[in-house]
């Protein structure tokens, strides 16, 4: 309380501005007591001067480099520091120009408690606080000295996280502070060097009489713990649509739509409605979906897909209303498949990511093996940016398939992600759905795709309205079915023309199967010593992601177009019969 009548007294006999250094200021202080010694008692001076000398603060800015280089397209990091606490932003929060999420860190002395404030979005302010992160800093101390902005400065060294950090600090001012909470008991830190290549250096050093952080720190203001305040944080960075939350896929006569989330083919399609916001060129797209077995111990083919309407006829008519109320692909092989290729009129399920479960993930943990610990939940996580075009600003029915006929069935979450981002791999401004032959309503008498037993494989013609640059063809396919001959275990060329032209070949095969043992409980163990899980597949593992294959096209002409998928499909043995699941968009710039 005294200390700040007396700032408000001093404010009337002293102008700070006149100090641009802190030795001016010294200076100041000493020439002053001797002069003010005549009119106030001793102990009422000393009194006055610390409460003087304690109540300025300083502003430090600093200026950040990569290799040499002054990284200009970056703010500049500012300080506030005194006696009793050190504020840590940078330039655009200073002047209330910086786009959220942005943080402030303060550091209060002498007890060294870091407050983080994350400002989340207009109005939601969170923080926490860490008492003990100073006070486990360990570095190792040099005779090494330099002179930064005319102070005499002593460099220590720490390792975080295998980086070699390097800090040149300064005891000349009467405080300690720093561009970040690294070395706050040592001096003040005037410059950080990280791996010899990255580079913060303070240029300039002035006293101010006011910060103005009450005019940024105001508000509510939420406290959590540090892990919530990290993830609420990281949260806050993109933006999170949430379609599915723990949701049963099973068979199930049992199954029923409600107001939020429709069931078909008895439970083992889930499908919502979401809308997507207007989403802008350099902002990547994720998909990520979490499962568990519910009862289910097999290995299953899923996908999570969403749904063009943009036709007199979609997929959505087929859940609807039966499958072969969709247009019908015929090649000669005497088998009818309904909806897996576009029309005129019609557009396929488009696939965001193809999926496969392990063998019984938690619900079987209980089966015990020696030196096996289980995973509890199997996580898919896949960049979908290409799909932009066909998302941006609509609102389409988003769902969720996994094949099985059991009661139990599966448990699992889906959210899509969008983040701001200055990588731009995908340039395409189309995406055109041309075929998805996995079937989707399986469960509902849609057949398995065994179309490539003939020559003829799948056959596509669409029409292109505009010509197409630098096209290309997302592509995923697996193959399936059978044991020992059939196409699950036995590697087959895939083979795609455009236009009656042979463009690409390739054998999808994945030979790393064996990676995911642990999220499989109830694999099967064989008598020479591997798991059903371990053995190479058909593009796909138990517990895996499919990745899409991006086959370059070269420009296309607008007017009509076929393309042609070929695949050597073996015989039908039995009662058992091979089949392969495609799917395709095409990609390019109009």
């Amino acid at each position: 309380m005294i200390c700040n009548i007396f700032h408000t007294l001093s404010t009337y006999y002293i102008d700070y501005s006149r100090f641009e250094t802190i030795e001016s200021w010294d200076n100041f202080a000493a020439n002053s007591y001797m002069t003010m010694r005549k009119k106030f008692t001793f102990s009422f001076l000393s009194v006055f001067l610390f409460c003087l000398v304690s109540a300025q603060t300083y502003e430090i800015q600093y200026t950040s480099s990569s290799n040499g280089k002054v990284l200009s397209d970056q703010p500049s990091t500012i300080v506030w520091a005194n006696e009793k606490e050190t504020f840590i932003l940078n330039n655009t929060i200073k002047e209330q120009k910086s786009r959220y999420p942005f943080e402030i860190t303060k550091v209060e002395k002498p007890s060294n408690t870091i407050v983080s404030y994350a400002f989340l979005k207009s109005g939601e302010i969170i923080s926490t606080a860490d008492t003990e992160s100073v006070g486990k800093q360990n570095f190792e101390l040099t005779n090494e000295t330099k002179k930064i902005l005319g102070y005499n400065c002593k460099k220590a060294i720490t390792k975080i996280n295998s980086n070699t950090i390097e800090v040149w600090y300064t005891n000349d001012l009467k405080f300690q502070g720093g561009p970040s909470v690294l070395g706050q008991n040592l001096g003040f830190v005037l410059e950080v060097e990280r791996n010899k290549n990255s580079l913060i250096t303070a240029n300039s050093i002035k006293k101010i009489k006011n910060t103005g952080i009450e005019n940024i720190i105001k508000g509510s203001i939420q406290s959590t713990d540090q892990l919530g305040y990290k993830d609420l944080l990281w949260k806050s960075r993109f933006t999170t649509l949430k379609v599915f939350e723990n949701e049963t896929i099973n068979f199930s006569d049992a199954a029923k739509s409600d107001d939020q989330i429709k069931r078909y083919a008895n439970g083992t399609i889930i499908l919502k409605k979401i809308k997507f916001p207007a989403i802008t060129e350099g902002e990547n797209i994720f998909v990520e979906l979490k499962q568990q077995s519910n009862g289910d111990a097999y290995d299953r083919t899923g996908t999570v897909f969403f749904i063009p309407q943009d036709k007199e006829k979609s997929f959505f008519d087929g859940l609807e209303k039966g499958a072969k109320t969709l247009p019908v692909f015929e090649n000669g092989n005497g088998k009818q498949y309904y909806g897996i290729t576009s029309t005129e009129n019609y557009n396929p399920a488009m696939e965001m990511m193809r999926f496969f479960t392990p063998f019984g993930i938690q619900q079987f943990n209980h089966i015990q093996l020696k030196g096996k610990t289980w995973q509890t939940i199997n996580p898919y996580r896949q960049d979908i940016t290409e799909l932009k075009p066909s998302l941006s600003g609509k609102e389409l029915w988003v769902g969720t398939f996994i094949g099985n006929y059991d009661k139990g069935g599966h448990k699992v979450s889906l959210e899509i992600t969008i983040h701001k981002s200055d990588q731009a791999v995908y340039k395409n401004n189309t995406a055109i759905p041309l075929f998805n032959s996995l079937n989707i309503m399986e469960m509902a008498g849609q057949d398995y795709s065994t179309m490539f037993n003939q020559d003829k494989g799948l056959l596509v013609d669409f029409t292109l309205k505009k010509d197409l640059k630098n096209a290309q063809l997302r592509y995923t396919t697996t193959g399936h079915g059978g044991w020992e001959n059939g196409d699950e275990f036995v590697p087959k060329a895939n083979t795609i023309f455009m236009d009656g032209k042979s463009v690409f070949s390739f054998i999808p095969w994945r030979t790393d199967c064996g990676s995911y043992r642990l999220y499989n409980p109830a694999s099967g163990n064989f008598q020479d010593g591997l798991s059903s899980s371990d053995l190479s597949r058909s593009n796909w593992c138990p517990g895996t992601v499919t990745n899409p294959n991006f086959i370059p096209l070269g420009d296309l002409k607008a007017g009509k177009h076929t393309i042609q998928i070929k695949i050597p499909q073996g015989p039908t043995e039995g009662t058992s019969f091979s089949s392969w699941n495609v799917s395709g968009t095409l990609l390019g710039v109009e």
